[in-house]
């Protein structure tokens, strides 16, 4: 267990804060880039922060505070330009640097005056990579957003899902070094959605942790596999410093503040190669529901599970009162990580993961389990036969409300019968 002191310092993420300092080293995915397609301004709150991110009339993005430096008026309600952003109280209007650019009145009245010059509200670099914006809050030099391996693949269909969730960032990034809550979690829980009591899914016999350059790896040995298994040989990824990569789709766990979560997926699933060569000219976004019309928790799809898991320990769980076991040994290798990192960041080093050399930066490899299926492809028998991708094909399991236009691009990218989850002949 952690005491308070601990337990503080790894959950506050405000500025100035430890954690909050040594998060802002790293880039992070805010939204999705399809989502600016109808709606140019999104209010966002990151790290404890209220900001905007827009794009504006040259398409360029920009992320600001979201209050006007005149008299703070909401800039959530502002115009996009051909430039930059701008008040819609008195017309201030400011760049993707926080540089105010403009003072309609003040320009024209009082040119001399030159007051727009000594204007500048809080401005972050973003950056656009694999249909997702990415932001940065850290001291300059910015490092290098990664290039992960997945975001090159090809013939694949690509989408992003967003969620809000009421709990702090660290609950969640700990269930991404926690194998053994499949079982109880996932599959067994589906088992009672079903209206069984049983059969329960085989159980975990062995877990293994180990550390990589840009993360940690669990591995598992279930009562129906073995160390020859990819479960085991090859594992899954906790990477860092918040989040999770299955292979298939990675999910972040970015603040809110420090007691909600922005979860963020990006997901990937290769077409059969009866449908190749296939080219996703656009990767759709969605949000996706944490409750349903009753304002109860959804339970039915994969991540919705997690939420509720996460959530039910408490906005900020107290680890004064938790109780660890053997299959917790990467919830403590993740902390001993983090307090490295922080020293790390007291001596004035670079925290584990940064990458700035963009040489190295180029499709940066990960441990992928279905690495042939995801690389090589599939006919679309093997899909059918693959105990992983075949439920892809019915349905997006991992989150509840997949919008019907994102479902029927599926489709189409796939090459299936509409609403039936089945090939066309």
């Amino acid at each position: 267990m952690l005491n308070e002191e601990r337990n503080r310092t790894l959950t506050q993420v405000g500025r100035g804060t430890p954690m909050g300092e040594l998060l802002r080293r790293h880039w992070m995915p805010v939204a999705g880039v399809a989502e600016f397609d109808d709606t140019p301004i999104r209010a966002l709150r990151l790290m404890g922060e209220d900001l905007v991110l827009y794009k504006d009339l040259g398409g360029k993005f920009g992320l600001i505070d979201r209050r006007c430096a005149h008299r703070r008026a909401d800039l959530l309600h502002g115009y996009v330009e051909p430039d930059g952003l701008r008040c819609s109280y008195h017309g201030w209007n400011y760049d993707a640097t926080g540089r105010c650019i403009g003072q309609p009145y003040e320009d024209i009245a009082h040119p001399e005056l030159n007051a727009k010059d000594s204007v500048r509200i809080t401005a972050y670099p973003v950056e656009i990579k694999a249909g997702l914006v990415w932001a940065y809050l850290g001291p300059a030099p910015a490092p290098l957003v990664p290039d992960w391996e997945p975001f090159s693949w090809g013939n694949g269909f690509a989408q992003v899902v967003i969620s809000e969730v009421p709990c702090n960032w660290l609950q969640c990034q700990e269930n991404s070094i926690d194998p053994v809550h499949f079982e109880w979690t996932h599959s067994n829980w589906k088992t009672r959605l079903a209206g069984r009591t049983g059969p329960y899914a085989p159980t975990h016999l062995k877990v293994g942790f180990e550390e990589f350059e840009f993360g940690l790896v669990y591995k598992r040995i279930r009562e129906d596999t073995s160390e020859k298994d990819p479960l085991w040989v090859i594992g899954r990824t906790c990477l860092w410093p918040n989040a999770f990569f299955l292979g298939d789709h990675f999910e972040w766990r970015v603040p809110i503040d420090d007691e909600n979560t922005l979860s963020v997926t990006w997901s990937f699933m290769r077409v059969p190669r009866e449908s190749e060569p296939y080219v996703q000219e656009r990767i759709p976004a969605w949000r996706g529901p944490t409750v349903d019309a009753d304002g109860r928790w959804i339970t039915s799809h994969v991540m919705n599970q997690d939420f509720v898991a996460w959530s039910g320990q408490g906005r900020i769980a107290d680890r004064t009162q938790e109780h660890l076991a053997p299959s917790d040994a990467g919830i403590v290798m993740l902390r001993k990580r983090l307090f490295d990192d922080l020293k790390a960041l007291e001596e004035g080093r670079d925290p584990r993961g940064i990458l700035r050399d963009p040489a190295k930066n180029l499709a940066v490899r990960l441990p992928v389990a279905a690495r042939r299926a995801l690389t090589e492809g599939m006919t679309r028998a093997e899909l059918l036969a693959h105990p992983q991708f075949k439920g892809m094909l019915a349905d997006y399991v991992f989150q509840a409300g997949q919008p019907r236009a994102v479902r029927a691009e599926f489709e189409r990218a796939m090459g299936l019968i509409p609403g039936t989850g089945q090939f066309a002949s």
